[in-house]
């Protein structure tokens, strides 16, 4: 188990993480009331973006951090997810509900969450607080954690790759919404395959939406028909930044038999694409997972620390996968180019 932590989690209407103050070194964990086994239990909410459990991308990612430590976890979490185009008032209300019935680990998974997690982390201050893509990486208040990822910086990598594989000279970008969040997947991605190849083209990149439409990061329709037309403008490889949206991106592009670049997670093993997972070349991974661990362990040990915590290159935050043997042939260059990046003589650029 990770540092030697002793978590075991239960259902408490919905989910209940016990934590054993015994594998904390004596520190004591936060705790709504310990049982007759001596062990502290703290309830924990997670409150997906658009798309949910089952977007193979994003969402799943953050799902993955508790689901992922299974061998050592009995995990049941309560999970509500947003609905398209939903006010703000309305994660609000998630939260507080989360809040109000005890849970004291509280966890809202999308940019979209960071004002509403202020605003109601002020009325609830014995619960801690998780952002997962905290807007403009800020934060306020004691009790919240921003996690905030440098995308940029894994985007020019695969960015790298895409100009290497590409047999047409030609690649192409698809965003799911246009925000600043996905601009910094395409600067990263164009300043990466400028670098490895300086004579590369790169189609005009396409947003499936425009906010404050988010359905391009939740209809896979939406991403085929983008797709189709950059394979149409020559592209033979195709990076998505899209979500669940991707998924059609990704079925499209393996369909045509170019090459497809995955996002979030290592989606090369995604059940949503195994007709095509021949077709991709790699995936730029957020390790949103790690960013969901590392704040339950915190609050769990007693080392959470309100603020920012970011995930970037140096400590593997952001990455690009092998799955698939596909950039074993130019592995060596992707990791000159993030060693270049880690000592500062390579800067990414963001987009804004």
């Amino acid at each position: 188990m990770r540092r030697g932590l002793k978590i075991s989690l239960v259902g408490v209407t919905g989910a209940a993480l016990v934590l054993s103050a015994s594998g904390c070194g004596g520190k004591k964990a936060a705790d709504d009331g310990g049982g007759a086994d001596g062990k502290k239990t703290v309830k924990v909410g997670l409150a997906f973006d658009i798309g949910g459990r089952g977007d193979q991308s994003f969402n799943d990612s953050a799902a993955a951090g508790l689901d992922k430590a299974k061998k050592d976890l009995n995990v049941q979490t309560k999970e509500i997810s947003a609905k398209p185009d939903e006010p703000d008032a309305d994660k609000e209300s998630r939260l507080r509900l989360m809040a109000n019935e005890g849970y004291k680990m509280i966890i809202g998974v999308g940019f979209a969450y960071t004002a509403s997690v202020i605003k109601v982390a002020k009325d609830f201050p014995d619960t801690k607080f998780l952002v997962v893509d905290a807007d403009q990486c800020k934060v306020e208040g004691p009790n919240v954690l921003g996690a905030c990822f440098a995308e940029a910086q894994g985007s020019y990598l695969v960015g790298a790759a895409a100009a290497l594989k590409s047999k047409t000279g030609t690649i192409g970008f698809i965003g799911g919404v246009n925000v600043p969040l996905i601009q910094r997947f395409q600067a990263g991605y164009e300043a990466g395959a400028k670098k490895a190849k300086p004579g590369i083209k790169i189609l005009p990149a396409k947003y499936l939406t425009q906010p404050p439409n988010f359905d391009g990061f939740k209809n896979p329709a939406l991403g085929t028909e983008a797709a189709k037309g950059q394979l149409d403008g020559g592209a033979d490889v195709i990076f998505h930044a899209a979500g669940g949206a991707g998924i059609g991106v990704i079925n499209t592009v393996g369909g045509a038999k170019k090459w497809a670049i995955g996002v979030d997670s290592d989606q090369y093993n995604l059940p949503a694409v195994q007709g095509v997972k021949e077709q991709i070349l790699t995936s730029m991974v957020k390790r949103v997972d790690s960013s969901v661990l590392d704040f339950v362990e915190g609050v769990g040990n007693g080392t959470f620390k309100a603020g920012t915590k970011k995930y970037d290159l140096a400590n593997d935050g952001v990455g690009y996968s092998v799955s698939g043997g596909k950039i074993d042939d130019i592995k060596a260059k992707l990791d000159e180019l993030k060693a270049g990046i880690v000592a500062g003589k390579i800067e990414v650029p963001t987009g804004s």
